[in-house]
């Protein structure tokens, strides 16, 4: 069990934390010569079953409180310290609405100084308590008169901590592994130590592990939990772990950074959360509030946007988004705390409920829905209701990521759930099975109103039928759910195009004898150049209204693509060229390539192949940056043709 010290300066935390355990938290020499603790100091007491109670102190100074905040983030049991002459003070009330804010609803109250006071004093002080803490986590809680000059009271203070820790209930440990980074230092011999709480899962020697947000790689080269060396850290224990890695080193890492499981590795800078204003506050949170957030050991800047109402009323608790001034590694459900910008006073707090909230749209009534879901508990139950809200779609591997879940919690969801899923790259997009078939029969009924209204047409556009369908699915999504058992037989995807099976377009046998004419002259040698309709006419002795009409029919029926104006090529050669694009770029350090590098590879003139790629770029194949392009591999295969039929 980790308890965490809390109270005024000069309450006594550090002598009551060296009473208990025999260490002084006090660690710097600026700490020693002021007589006042400054960072966060820490202690451990082992017990005779083998456990060990780990102590994080933290300053009572106002300037310090947002170290103070970096410390009890992750603790499991609130020290509170009120010293008897003094009583109440103002961070007593404030380290108080800190740890309400972060849920830190297990605690006891030492009265300390006690061997000072009068028997008066010690009842007035304990009634000024009694009315601090009313309404809040600690309302309740024992207090206990203690001294650590005396030692007055110090036996049963342990005693009862002894007594909270064993009936504390062992911490889930089949999360993915997370530790808020709160110290870190150079052991001479062994390398970079991180210090700090395992806030999920678990973390053995020889990990492969991740710095998060800054993405640097690393390994586990040995680590103490609770103060001694162990083969495994896991969730509710303070850990140092010796890392090792290419770019790992002290100025590397800083308080507020995360040891995480490389799957866990997505930094967050726009997150919705739920707010609670505190009501000591002077005026509401509007639009673009500034303020400062502390989440784990992290502090950053931060602008608050409200999404229920224009703002935010002291007292009240409400949706907002949170718009960070850097990254940070966060995960959904995490508590936070927020303070203003000057660092004097602590204005609320509260949970992230989305990492990934989008900057527009952001007050709709599907957002609304959605973090309605996300803020449930139980993951079951929050993806359960993910897929019943719009868009009805869900990655599964974004869920399991941003809730931190292991991969056998997130297929026991799946299991319960057995939701249709689409495997497509990283993503795999779950949808509820009665809103499968619902999509289904939707996009095939969509298809029939579509070919009745357009007999003439070869299908409707991928990306039109892909954003008029509920759900809305991602591109990759769309392509695979085209191909699923329940639409294959009903369902052609030609190219570009979607049409249901029976409805093909034909040829007419005069207009079949033309194209034969014709398709030679498109392809072989010349393909990447093909004649204009001018010289198609020309070469063929036509008119060129009907050459170009023909062609126009054969575009209808993905035979060709009218590339530029009158310069066709046909589409098998538009699939090749595509993949050359797409070899370039992979074969690019930067997965870009230019203009004449195209030219080359086609030999067929910087002319022709800017107006090629310009064709690409407008079907989202490629996309241009300052000349430079790079492939949108989820569009390669809008030019494949599907098996034409005879007439």
């Amino acid at each position: 069990m980790i308890i965490g010290t809390a109270g005024h300066i000069d309450h006594g935390k550090t002598s009551l934390v060296k009473a208990l355990t025999g260490v002084d938290a006090d660690r710097l020499k600026e700490e020693k010569a002021r007589g006042i603790t400054i960072d966060l100091g820490f202690a451990y007491l082992p017990l005779d079953d083998g456990t060990v109670l780990g102590f994080v102190d933290v300053p009572g100074h106002e300037c310090f409180v947002h170290t103070m905040v970096a410390g009890a983030s992750g603790i499991d049991f609130a020290l509170l310290a009120v010293a008897a002459d003094d009583g109440v003070m103002p961070q007593t009330l404030e380290h108080l609405a800190i740890l309400d804010l972060l849920g830190v609803d297990r605690g006891l109250i030492a009265l300390t100084k006690a061997d000072l006071a009068t028997p008066e004093r010690l009842a007035e002080a304990t009634a000024q308590i009694r009315a601090a803490v009313a309404g809040t986590v600690l309302e309740g809680a024992e207090i206990l008169p203690v001294s650590s000059a005396s030692s007055l009271g110090i036996d049963t203070l342990r005693e009862r901590l002894v007594a909270a820790a064993r009936a504390q209930e062992a911490k889930a440990a089949d999360g993915r592994f997370r530790l808020a980074v709160d110290r870190v230092f150079v052991l001479p011999g062994i390398g970079v130590t991180v210090t700090g709480t395992v806030l999920s899962g678990e973390v053995r020697v020889k990990d492969a592990v991740m710095l998060s947000p800054s993405g640097l790689a690393a390994r586990v080269r040995s680590l103490h939990a609770q103060q001694r060396p162990a083969e495994t850290g896991k969730a509710g224990d303070r850990c140092a772990i010796n890392l090792a890695g290419e770019a790992i080193a002290k100025d590397a890492i800083r308080r507020g950074d995360m040891v995480v499981d490389p799957f866990l590795h997505a930094p967050a800078e726009r997150i919705d959360a739920r707010l609670h204003l505190l009501p000591g506050e002077a005026r509401p949170v509007g639009t673009w509030f500034p303020a400062r957030l502390h989440h784990g050991a992290a502090e950053v800047g931060v602008r608050v946007i409200p999404l229920e109402g224009e703002e935010l009323r002291p007292g009240g608790t409400a949706d907002v988004q949170l718009v960070l001034d850097r990254p940070i590694a966060a995960a959904a459900l995490d508590r936070f705390v927020l303070r203003d910008v000057s660092a004097r006073r602590t204005i609320g707090g509260g949970r992230f409920i989305d990492l990934r909230a989008p900057s527009r749209q952001r007050r709709t009534p599907e957002r609304e829905a959605q973090r309605a879901a996300l803020s449930i508990d139980d993951p079951q139950n929050a993806f359960a209701a993910l897929l019943d809200a719009p868009p009805f779609a869900w990655d599964m591997h974004a869920f399991a990521r941003d809730r931190a879940l292991s991969a056998a919690a997130m297929d026991a969801v799946v299991a319960a759930l057995s939701p249709l899923v689409l495997a497509a790259g990283e993503a795999r997009i779950a949808i509820g099975r009665e809103r499968w078939q619902h999509f289904a029969d939707g996009l095939v009924a969509h298809l029939e109103t579509f070919h009745a209204a357009n007999p003439d047409l070869q299908g409707i556009g991928r990306e039109s039928l892909r954003t008029a369908l509920q759900p809305r699915l991602p591109a990759a999504a769309f392509a695979l759910a085209l191909q699923h058992a329940d639409l294959a037989g009903r369902v052609v995807r030609d190219g570009a195009f979607v049409r249901l099976s029976g409805h093909v377009l034909r040829l007419s046998a005069h207009d079949d004898a033309s194209w034969q004419a014709i398709a030679p002259l498109l392809g072989g040698e010349a393909r990447f150049r093909p004649p204009r309709v001018r010289d198609l006419a020309g070469l063929l002795a036509r008119p060129e209204q009907d050459v170009r009409q023909l062609l126009k029919l054969a575009a209808r029926l993905g035979l060709v693509d009218e590339v530029a104006h009158d310069h066709f090529f046909l589409r098998t050669t538009v699939q090749e060229m595509a993949l050359i694009a797409a070899d370039l770029a992979a074969q690019a350090v930067d997965g870009r390539f230019t203009a004449a590098q195209f030219r080359d590879r086609l030999d067929n003139g910087r002319k022709v192949a800017i107006q090629i790629l310009e064709f690409f770029d407008r079907q989202g194949v490629t996309l241009n940056r300052h000349t430079l392009r790079r492939i949108q591999a989820r569009y390669l295969d809008l030019f494949e043709t599907a098996p034409r039929q005879p007439p």
